[in-house]
């Protein structure tokens, strides 16, 4: 469940621009703020079961945008590259091709 929590969090930092404000909304709170589904439908007044079927649809969502664009995927590659190229420097000898090819990685993630 942490998991899923997390990748609904960069999803939703990525694409929340995509999405209504009622669907931020519901999200932000559901997954930032760790409301309930119930505290989430009372404060808007509806039902639990149309709080769910919100936060699902908009998960949903969200995967497509991530499916189509892959903003998420590209950030976790240059993570992963980046801490390559520290990893490199911080090397007691630096190969200069690890780093050219490091750099050259980085390049095409744009």
């Amino acid at each position: 469940m942490l998991e899923k929590t997390t990748r609904m969090n960069y999803l939703y930092d990525f694409y929340y621009s995509l999405l209504t404000p009622k669907q931020q909304s519901y999200m932000s709170l559901y997954y930032l703020d760790d409301y309930s589904l119930g505290e989430i439908a009372e404060e808007y007044n509806v039902s639990r079961q149309a709080v769910y079927d919100n936060i699902k649809r908009t998960e949903a969502m969200l995967e497509e945008y991530e499916e189509k664009l892959l903003l998420f995927q590209k950030f976790q590659e240059r993570s992963n590259l980046l801490k390559h190229v520290r990893e490199l420097l911080n090397a007691e000898q630096p190969s200069k091709q690890a780093m050219l090819e490091a750099v050259a990685e980085l390049e095409k993630l744009d």
